[in-house]
């Protein structure tokens, strides 16, 4: 079987997990502050915290920016991992769900809707797949209103809007380095912000002293695995884009199928290369049938899933019962790319 999703490795990982088994310093040494260092510097902004995994990310973000009640409403959109809303709802907040466009991303006409009506506190927009939501308009309607803006950067490592990185265009951002992540340690994540107030709030929530907190750390296992996930980054995120622009080529005429799109000002990094079709059920029994690993990306909406209040998500649901993804990560070879394409072009004219 060809994994959908596999992490990509070299000697380096290997050598530095040997390397810290034998120092005996296993956590809070000096990997994990490489990392920090390394990531907050990627992304361009002052203050990096490392933490045990991407919800926990969105969590700590949260409570940090004052989400605590349930008058604290939270806008998300409809499509993302279910982190996105159960973090909200673990705050103590109440979230709005809100629809998607054709990027997948947080639908900017009905965000200005929903900021009239529910008067938000925050809003989350997911870079979702690989791609950044619209943060120009995103940014404008929140600036008018002093709502704060906390990037879902989960699954966007390197992704871009107009050449700044995904995690460095809002006011707080939360990351996550799940085993099939851009960048994997396995499990972990990160809360990156700009802003000095709301670092000292992430550390009051994650460090020990002064205040109450939550061992929430990774490991050195873990940054050291990060560190050199992260110095091959825009290597591996190149060849994603590659084999991306190798599927758009050849299914671009195929009955009833439709494409992943790089939207103006956005570069997209696929973590995941998210199709849709009708019949994708029967897509993906055949295609896991001829070895190739298919799944769903996502069946349910966030508001349907939690019954959420939400506005009209007719995209979003219409996406939720066609989308799929195929294998895309740099440990694919040229010979699996190619009978990934021969298969799913066969596959596709069948059903």
């Amino acid at each position: 079987m060809i994994p959908i999703i596999k992490p990509y490795f070299g000697r380096e990982e290997e050598e530095t997990v040997l390397e810290i088994m034998k120092s005996g310093q296993i956590t809070r040494g000096p990997w994990t502050l490489k990392f920090k260092e390394a990531f907050k510097d990627y992304i361009g902004v002052s203050y990096c915290h490392t933490i045990c995994s991407g919800t926990a990310a969105l969590y700590i973000a949260l409570k940090a920016i004052g989400i605590s009640k349930r008058e604290d409403v939270v806008i998300v959109p409809a499509l993302s991992f279910m982190a996105t809303i159960d973090a909200v709802y673990m705050a103590g907040g109440t979230p709005v769900v809100i629809d998607v466009d054709e990027s997948y991303t947080m639908d900017i006409n009905q965000l200005a809707e929903a900021v009239e009506k529910y008067k938000p506190k925050a809003v989350i927009p997911v870079h979702l797949f690989g791609q950044t939501a619209q943060m120009d308009k995103i940014k404008q309607i929140c600036k008018d209103k002093n709502i704060i803006i906390l990037e879902d950067a989960a699954q966007a490592h390197g992704a871009e809007f107009r050449g700044k990185k995904a995690g460095s265009l809002g006011d707080i951002s939360a990351f996550s380095f799940y085993a099939s992540k851009n960048v994997a340690m396995g499990e972990g994540g990160a809360i990156l912000t700009n802003n000095p107030e709301i670092d000292e709030k992430i550390s009051n929530w994650i460090e020990f002293g002064a205040h109450p907190a939550l061992n929430l750390r990774i490991t050195e296992f873990q940054a050291g695995i990060g560190y050199w996930q992260l110095r091959r980054l825009e290597e591996t995120n190149e060849k994603r884009r590659k084999i991306a622009m190798i599927y758009n080529r050849e299914f671009e005429n195929l009955p009833g199928l439709v494409l992943p799109q790089e939207y103006p000002d956005r570069k997209h990094v696929f973590h995941i290369y998210a199709l849709r079709h009708p019949r994708r059920n029967q897509i993906i029994e055949k295609l896991l049938q001829k070895g190739i690993g298919a799944r769903v990306y996502y069946d349910y909406t966030l508001h349907q899933l939690r019954n959420a209040e939400h506005l009209p998500c007719e995209f979003g649901e219409l996406a939720k019962d066609q989308l799929f993804a195929i294998p895309i990560h740099a440990s694919l070879t040229d010979s699996e790319v190619e009978y990934i394409v021969d298969t799913v072009k066969e596959v596709v004219k069948e059903v």
